[in-house]
């Protein structure tokens, strides 16, 4: 009954945070609704860190690779291929995914704080490659001048703040909520037995290597398709958009909403984001010290941070719990 009433209540908050999100074009400026419409392609990267280091427990600051790999993809399809926005977000999810795979040999076995070095050098370096590859990505001046997508084939392009953001928000709860649906079939409980005790998992005949490789390449795509929302939302996008600051705030939002909550994760980094642009303007200089200093608090202090610690993981089976008790005429020992 308990745990009844609490899902009636989860399900009660986020539909009035929903409808808030809804309702906050109407109630503030054009440039706040542009703000926001940035926020949430970087709250849906969120999801998939989320996916990856609270559900999977694969600490990831990396992220920020396949979001950059999805925003120049959707830039370039943009202008080549269509002005449709679910094509923009095909070819952003594709290249996100293609880039996730393209890196499993490095994370395959990683594991821990092995990982997330791996991974925020795989982020640093597609930093470095999207500042170099001019013909591409414009090089560190960006690619601007982005003509705005059309949110269905035959509709209207979208030409105000308004109606980007509004497109973003769907999108983001659509694939949100298809995280969340798929987190509750069997694929859900595979990975978080994982993220408890790997090896009691690999005893039990799963392949371990299949599910790490497949939930990576879906955060990939997530991200892809975050890269996507990204460009529809502001028209521009430079290497600037995917530094070393934007994987520390997305890990930091991660750990404020719930490391093991996607709908927490992706709140968290909303809330992360909209307090570091005020921060920036109330406190010139002084943004990156309060959060850095905000993050570790968070870190030490709040339960789903500690609860999401990796050295749940072992790295040798327990023989004597995972094998079943014998037959005393097997082990010469009568009853």
């Amino acid at each position: 009954m308990r745990g009844r009433a609490v899902r009636v209540l989860r399900v009660a908050v986020g539909a009035a945070v929903l409808a808030g999100l809804v309702a906050v074009p109407w109630a503030v400026d054009d440039y706040t609704v542009a703000l926001l419409a940035r926020t949430l392609a970087l709250g849906l990267v969120a999801v998939g860190v989320a996916l990856l280091t609270g559900v999977a427990g694969l600490p990831t600051l990396g992220q920020t690779a396949p979001y950059a790999a999805g925003a120049y993809a959707g830039a370039v399809a943009g202008g080549r291929l269509s002005d449709v926005g679910p094509v923009h977000l095909l070819v952003a999810a594709a290249a996100g995914a293609a880039l996730a795979a393209v890196t499993l040999p490095l994370v395959l076995r990683a594991r821990g704080v092995v990982l997330l070095m791996i991974t925020l050098a795989v982020g640093e370096l597609a930093v470095v490659l999207a500042g170099r590859w001019t013909s591409v990505t414009g090089g560190t001046d960006g690619l601007a001048g982005i003509a705005p997508a059309r949110p269905l084939w035959g509709l209207p392009v979208l030409a105000t703040d308004r109606s980007r953001y509004l497109y973003t928000l769907v999108v983001v709860a659509v694939l949100t909520g298809l995280v969340l649906v798929v987190l509750r079939t069997r694929v859900g409980l595979l990975l978080r037995a994982g993220r408890d005790d790997e090896a009691r998992l690999r005893a039990s005949g799963h392949r371990v290597p299949a599910h790490v490789a497949g939930v990576h390449v879906a955060a990939g795509a997530i991200a892809g398709a975050a890269g996507s929302l990204l460009v529809t939302a502001q028209q521009y996008v430079s290497p600037a958009d995917f530094g070393f600051d934007t994987s520390a705030l997305l890990l930091l939002g991660v750990v404020v909403g719930g490391t093991a909550s996607v709908g927490g994760a992706l709140v968290g980094a909303v809330l992360v984001v909209a307090a570091r642009d005020w921060l920036f303007g109330a406190l010139p200089g002084q943004g990156p010290l309060v959060l850095g200093v905000a993050f570790v608090v968070a870190a030490y202090l709040l339960p789903a941070a500690r609860s999401a610690r990796p050295a749940a993981r072992r790295s040798t089976p327990d023989t004597r719990a995972a094998d079943p008790p014998r037959p005393a005429a097997m082990t010469g020992v009568r009853p």
